[in-house]
């Protein structure tokens, strides 16, 4: 009941890639509203976790989880009909309310069900798995569907399974919550709320206006100055969200560090090749799903095989050990060429999605087994939180330097011709955007625009995968030297 909960909120981000350009046709949609109609889901859901998962400690974690399923089964039905960019925005924005309420609430309701450390991480390691299956099946998911049905069938997917999950959830969760709660905590609600909401939208609008824009730049720093103040207020609350004090456990805090940095690396990277290979190599959406799924298979069988050798060997060589593994995916995959094809991608695909299980399942145990199980809400909000902050730094930082390493390729060597503005945009914009334009020029300038733009994007690529490689075997390094290896007893 739980892991089918969670993985109709993790898939429903990377269900929706697939669809963007239908929904761009159908609801004459604009790049603008097609940036918001993904990012008001992850500005949502990343702002309400730490209030939502702490009002489950308070009020009961089945009836958060409980209301959460509705408000998604709801949400979902509008999303699917949609008539207007703007609605479906808004509606992805109410379905992220959703979300906060489920994820979190799946795990703290886990760790009370087992609160046995083997039992508990065997749990975690399901956990876990379903998580990143979901991350990677959703290009599958939402190809399949956008191959027999409309748009919104890869919303309305949601409501059977969301209402399954809500009559199961009535008959077989036990009930919990943290019997000492304290009275509501709005001043801390609040904050949270601000700075999650303020520093994850100024990531997510980085790519589109860049890094150093007084916007963007402007939006982080305010983020990071309310979280600040955050942390300074629940310090001194005598009813704090969060316990502050979690923190101050290396195991904890190390082990969430590493975490995000896994979710950097496997959403940036699903983010990045899926074009890669329809741009490039020309599958379908559903082709590219199919190709995709070594990813997830890997990653399911991973995860719950890491906990085993988490018992014999510890934390922190498991971590550390899947890290490297991602970093060697990353790696390879930035050595790829103008003239490769799927199968010199496919060893790469197999090497990240190992290392995404190995690492991902005991970093969530050391996570969670470090805290008391009346305080699950919350260090589940917190864990969740590093997710959606990990997922939104690396599509945006990997993005944008894609788009960098693209746009300083070619737009010197359009420079001397006379492009109209409009058009050079389009092409300078994205990879999709210059093969469109190619595609109507005729003869040979047709061909060289095109190779220009795949060079670019290629070149791109690789610059973003080496990048991205050099990050998480930086973290592994991190891992190794600073994840307690067993937990204290």
């Amino acid at each position: 009941m739980l892991c089918v909960s969670l993985l109709v909120v993790s898939l429903d981000n990377t269900i929706l890639t697939v669809a963007l350009p239908t929904i761009e046709r159908v609801l004459h949609a604009s790049s603008s509203q097609l940036q918001w109609i993904v990012d008001a889901y992850v500005l949502v859901f990343a702002g309400l976790l730490l209030t939502l998962g702490s009002l489950g400690d308070r009020i009961g974690r089945k009836t958060v989880f409980m209301a959460g399923l509705a408000l998604f089964a709801g949400g979902s039905t509008i999303c699917a009909f949609a008539s207007t960019p703007d609605r479906l925005i808004a509606a992805r924005a109410f379905l992220g309310i959703g979300a906060a309420a489920i994820m979190p609430s799946t795990l703290s309701i886990l760790i009370n069900l087992f609160p046995e450390p083997a039992e508990r991480a065997k749990a975690i390691g399901i956990w876990s798995g379903t998580s990143g299956l979901g991350v990677a099946i959703g290009p599958v998911a939402g190809g399949w569907l956008l191959a027999h049905y409309w748009w919104g069938s890869i919303f309305l997917v949601n409501v059977p399974i969301a209402l399954a999950g809500l009559v199961a959830a009535a008959l077989a969760c036990p009930p919990s919550k943290n019997p000492a709660s304290k009275r509501p905590d709005p001043v801390g609600a609040a904050l949270s709320i601000a700075g999650m909401a303020l520093l994850v939208w100024g990531i997510i609008d980085a790519p589109e206006r860049g890094w150093s824009s007084p916007v963007v730049l402007g939006a982080i720093v305010a983020g990071a100055v309310v979280l600040a103040g955050f942390v300074a207020f629940e310090r001194r609350s005598s009813h704090p969200m969060l316990e502050i004090g979690f923190f101050r456990s290396l195991r904890f805090s190390a082990a969430m560090a590493a975490m995000a940095m896994v979710i950097f690396a496997l959403m940036g990277t699903l983010f990045l090749v899926t074009q890669y290979l329809q741009f490039s190599l020309g599958y379908s959406p559903l082709d590219t799903g199919l190709r995709v799924a070594p990813v997830a298979l890997l990653l399911l069988v991973a995860a719950p095989a890491s906990m085993l050798a988490v018992h014999r060997l510890g934390t922190k060589p498991v971590v550390a050990t899947g890290m490297a593994l991602i970093a060697l995916g990353l790696y390879l995959i930035s050595r790829v060429h103008v003239g490769a094809g799927y199968f010199d991608l496919l060893p790469a695909f197999i090497v990240l999605g190992v290392g995404t299980g190995l690492s991902l399942a005991p970093s969530t145990d050391a996570v969670m087994g470090t805290l008391p199980l009346e305080e699950a809400g919350a260090g589940a909000a917190t864990n969740s939180a590093a997710l959606q902050v990990g997922a939104a730094l690396g599509v945006a930082v990997l993005g944008s330097l894609l788009n960098t390493r693209y746009q300083n390729l070619v737009a010197p060597a359009l420079a001397r011709y006379p492009v109209p503005k409009g058009i050079l945009e389009l092409i300078l914009g994205s990879v999709g955007g210059a093969l469109a334009v190619a595609a109507r020029v005729p003869g040979a300038a047709g061909h060289e625009l095109a190779a220009l733009a795949q060079r670019g994007f290629v070149s791109g690529l690789d610059l973003a995968m080496a990048v991205g490689a050099g990050v998480v075997l930086a973290g592994a390094l991190v891992a190794l030297l600073l994840i307690p290896n067993r937990p204290r007893r």
